[in-house]
Formats: structure tokens, sequence, C-alpha cells
């Protein structure tokens, strides 16, 4: 399939979908007249890709998850690497939310002192 069809069969936009070859987590073939053509499992390998960047990898991190992007991640539980990820996100996650509320009750201080 070229990569209209596959941005509509993903909601992926054609431009994510060269990024995401671009970064080696997707690969097409290029035909005779130099479009990019997908196999049929290109569609669960970006399906994959979005969900894993929609939970608050980076795509840096999807890279590190290559074998995670042949699983079924919707239906399937998650693989043991994808785990280790997430939980590393979300401590960075709480990390920053800390941080945050800490400035802002230095402002509240702040404010009240004016």
């Amino acid at each position: 399939m070229r990569i209209g069809e596959l941005a509509e069969r993903t909601g992926a936009s054609p431009r994510s979908l060269r990024y995401y070859e671009q970064r080696g987590l997707l690969a097409s073939e290029r035909s005779a007249n130099g479009y990019r053509e997908y196999g049929a499992d290109a569609v669960e390998r970006v399906r994959n890709i979005r969900l894993l960047l929609e939970s608050g990898l980076t795509s840096e991190d999807v890279q590190e998850l290559q074998a995670c992007l042949e699983l079924d991640l919707v239906r399937e539980p998650a693989c043991a690497e994808a785990v280790a990820l997430y939980e590393q996100r979300l401590q960075a996650v709480r990390e920053r939310i800390d941080t945050l509320t800490a400035t802002e009750r230095r402002l509240e201080e702040r404010i009240a002192e004016l």
C-alpha cells in the first residue's frame, strides 16, 4: 500500500510516516516510480508506534522497543521493555510535578507579599 492509504488506515499523517521511516521505526520499499510501498504489517506497526508515543514515550524510546512494535499492544499485555520505560517516564513526570508544585508555592508566597 502507498503512504496515503497507510495514513488513512492508521490516522497518522504522511509526514509522520516519513518521520517514522527516517527514525528507523518503519520500513518501506520503493516502487519503480519512486513511491513508498508498505506491507500489510505496517498498519499494526504504525498503530503501535502511535500508541507508544501517545503514552508519553519519545521516538528514541520507541526505537529501543523495536521488538514490541511487532506485537498487538492494544489487545495483548505490553512487553516488558515498554513497561520499564513507562515506569521511568512516570517517575520523571512525578519529579516534574513536584518541581512545578514547589515553584507554584513560591510564586503564591511572593504574590502574597506584594
